[in-house]
């Protein structure tokens, strides 16, 4: 009897529960499209929520009462609104959404790995947008990247700030993001600039200083996310083809190639479409570039399957798998024959060519539930193998990488973010020997809104990383910061961050010889850490018909046993430096990577971002000026030596920047231009102007080195809505400039490209 009464009660209480709940139903589209949103973020009450399937239809439950929704998608300005429903009540709620009216609107997930505007992160950030990228038809990712206010690529080296210099393609301090999971190489740490699927990029995301509290390793400068993109309601098909022709130099005695003008081509495309519960994004790239130095040439093809599956029986349970694939065929350039005719003819004994794999298989798993609570499984393989004709350099690594990430939205504005990692790499290679590492976090972060105005954030991370089962490293890392939006679209934040990097095996084990110039291992070689913090004020713009903001932020970083290839003599047995000068009979001479000590960069970063009308003429602009001043604190003699200016200036670093894109439209024409301004290079490692490596440097530097100026300009025709044909000039004025010693950047080139959308 009792049973039956416990049994009776609780499904009138069940009932009595149920006839509580109300639920809310509806499509969301874009207001001029008319197309379907996929995956619109529904928030009730600042926790819970569910996302728009296939069709852009949602369906929540929730108690009835008053309630207030908010309705957000990347690219587009939120909207909310608040309702009041009764018991048992079915509301339906249309929602339109129209793309993003302020830039402060556009949302991110990289600041604080949870969807927030831009105007509430608190720590410096840019937004690279798909269609800049096409508009400039850039060949790989650092084409695009390098005309971000702030961020320089040297080399394939991404610094931010001036927080890095040239360390031979060995390290990075900013790390590498495609949707969240580090796409660093696993033997040398460097960056595969153009493994990155363009034809497939939502949106690129570049944070301003250290990031390591939520990354981990390498994200000690900063961090550049690559989110990618998935299909829309309609299918969709792009191809963007282009050939190009390098033109006469400014100096004639370096144009070795005749009347037969060295040549780029290139193609990419993709395609876009939903099949029932499942988002298919395939893509590719052919690419050739027969090189405007000799012996400097590069073929590649990448291929690329995105697939997302919504679960049909679960909801909000979501399934995918992306993988990426790409063949290359090179010969890198590194030294020059001189620095008068021979300065685009390269070193016979320097020329090394290669061809490689790269391989990435992503597996993952969403679940994102109506209580505000998200749990995700994600994963990396990533394969790297590299084949020198001819040289003891053949390696092949493999890293293996998981990630589960919890994260809970609560009704007081409280934003909860907690994970692990772990990864595995192992490298396998003539060039710096057999190795393997493992790599092991927690980390968690909380963000909490006071008013609707102040953002406040910490986060905190412990790491432990194991290489060779011998070298070992174990930290804790914190972060905060704060926003306050002190009036309507004005924002003032404050964040201090820490970072570290774990030495790469390239880095501590490369032992090899180049034409003269060697590289000798540093087998004890320690972590580099460091700290960032800002104080930066965004006022959004909205004049007229402008919008925009304009971003200013006073930044200090500093760094302890900072890593820098430095030029010695060292212990053939111990790879030890060699101080005393009776003793470099016999001995290593040449470049090792070593802790050197303490940096320090302070500098300013200025930023405006804005798009809107002349008269008739929509504009849409992207500009910013960094001040930096880097400092070496080591003063040892020898040390400061190595140097071409015996300071302390840090080496390969830039003082002043300056950088501008502006584009017009006018009917069917599309006019844009960009600007790049670098100061002069105070400091580069003294040995390359012994004339040794690099013939003629020294004088070369004294007569050109006082920076550069570049423009680049883009004539577009819109043929109808969905072709295009754009004529591009870069370095319209033939400016001869160099980021790296011996390595004078393209002259005047000009390509012809035609995009189409189907």
């Amino acid at each position: 009897m009792k049973q039956t009464l416990i049994l009776i009660l609780s499904i009138i209480l069940y009932l009595n529960l149920n006839a509580q709940k109300a639920e809310i139903y509806g499509k969301v589209i874009d207001k001029d499209s008319k197309e379907s949103l996929i995956g619109v973020n529904i928030i009730v009450d600042n926790s819970g929520g569910i996302s728009t399937d296939n069709d852009g239809n949602y369906k929540l439950q929730l108690d009835a009462g008053k309630h207030t929704i908010l309705f957000r998608y990347i690219g587009y300005s939120e909207k909310r609104k608040t309702i009041t429903i009764g018991k048992n009540e079915r509301l339906r709620i249309d929602v339109n959404l129209t793309e993003e009216n302020t830039l402060l609107e556009g949302v991110v997930v990289s600041a604080g790995r949870f969807e927030q505007k831009l105007g509430d992160v608190t720590v410096s950030m840019e937004i690279m947008k798909p269609d800049f990228i096409e508009s400039i038809n850039a060949p790989s990712m650092d084409v695009a990247l390098n005309k971000v206010p702030g961020l320089n690529i040297a080399d394939g080296q991404a610094s931010i700030r001036g927080g890095s210099g040239y360390s031979y393609g060995a390290g990075s301090r900013v790390l590498l993001l495609v949707d969240n999971l580090p796409m660093l190489s696993p033997d040398a740490g460097d960056i595969k600039w153009n493994f990155i699927p363009l034809e497939n990029v939502a949106q690129v995301e570049i944070i301003k200083g250290a990031s390591s509290a939520l990354f981990g390793s390498s994200a000690l400068n900063g961090v550049i996310n690559i989110r990618t993109a998935f299909p829309g309601s309609k299918p969709e098909t792009k191809i963007s083809m282009y050939n190009g022709i390098y033109l006469k130099p400014k100096r004639e005695e370096i144009k070795w190639w005749g009347n037969n003008l060295p040549f780029y081509t290139g193609t990419s495309f993709s395609h876009s479409q939903k099949a029932g519960n499942l988002d298919i994004i395939s893509g590719g790239n052919l690419y050739h570039d027969a090189g405007y130095r000799t012996d400097n040439h590069e073929d590649r093809f990448r291929y690329n399957l995105f697939l997302r599956y919504h679960d049909k029986k679960i909801k909000g349970l979501i399934y995918g798998l992306n993988t990426n694939i790409m063949y290359q065929d090179k010969t890198d350039f590194f030294l020059w024959q001189n620095a008068q005719e021979g300065a685009y003819k390269q070193v016979e004994s320097a020329v090394t060519p290669s061809n490689g794999l790269r391989l990435s298989i992503d597996p993952s798993i969403l679940y994102l539930k109506e209580n505000g609570t998200k749990h995700s499984l994600n994963s990396r393989f990533f394969k790297v193998i590299n084949n020198v004709d001819g040289e003891n350099m053949n390696s092949a690594s493999d890293l293996y990488f998981v990630e589960y990430q919890y994260n809970k939205s609560f009704k007081s504005e409280l934003n909860l973010t907690m994970g692990t990692s772990f990864s595995y790499a192992e490298t396998v290679a003539q060039l710096f020997g057999n190795h393997t590492s493992n790599n092991y976090s927690v980390f968690a972060q909380a963000d909490k809104k006071f008013f609707s105005l102040l953002s406040v954030s910490l986060g905190v991370r412990w790491e432990n990383y194991v290489l060779d089962s011998i070298s070992k490293a174990s930290m804790p890392l914190f972060r905060t910061g704060i926003n306050y939006q002190f009036a309507d679209y004005s924002y003032l934040r404050a964040s201090f961050g820490q970072g570290y990097r774990f030495p790469t095996i390239a880095e501590k084990f490369t032992y090899t010889n180049l034409s003269g110039l060697t590289i000798i291992p540093s087998p004890n070689l320690k972590s580099e850490t460091g700290w960032s913090s800002e104080i930066g004020i965004k006022q959004g713009l909205k004049i007229s018909n402008w919008t925009g903001y304009i971003d200013i932020a006073a930044f200090w970083t500093e760094y302890q046993n900072m890593m820098e290839f430095t030029f010695g003599v060292y212990d053939t047995a111990t790879y030890e430096p060699i101080y005393d000068m009776m003793q470099y009979a016999g001995q290593l001479i040449g470049f090792q990577s070593r802790n050197v000590g303490q940096a320090r960069i302070s500098g300013i970063d200025i930023n405006i971002t804005g798009q809107g009308k002349i008269g008739q003429i929509p504009v849409r602009l992207l500009a910013g000026y960094t001040y930096t001043y880097p400092i070496d604190m080591n003063t040892d003699s020898i040390y400061l030596a190595t140097k071409t200016q015996p300071n302390n200036i840090l080496k390969y670093r830039f003082f002043h920047s300056v950088k501008a894109d502006v584009e017009l439209s006018y009917h069917k024409f599309i006019l844009g231009i960009s600007y790049v301004m670098n100061s002069h290079i105070e400091n580069i490692d003294a040995f390359f102007e012994s004339g040794i490596v690099f013939p003629g440097l020294k004088e070369y530097r004294e007569e050109h080195n006082k920076g550069y100026n570049l423009f680049d300009l883009r004539l577009s025709y819109k043929l109808n809505d969905y072709n295009r044909l754009s004529l591009l000039l870069k370095n319209a004025t033939n400016a001869e400039f160099m980021v790296r010693p011996g390595d004078i950047r393209p002259p005047r080139n000009i390509a012809l490209q035609l995009s189409m959308k189907f």
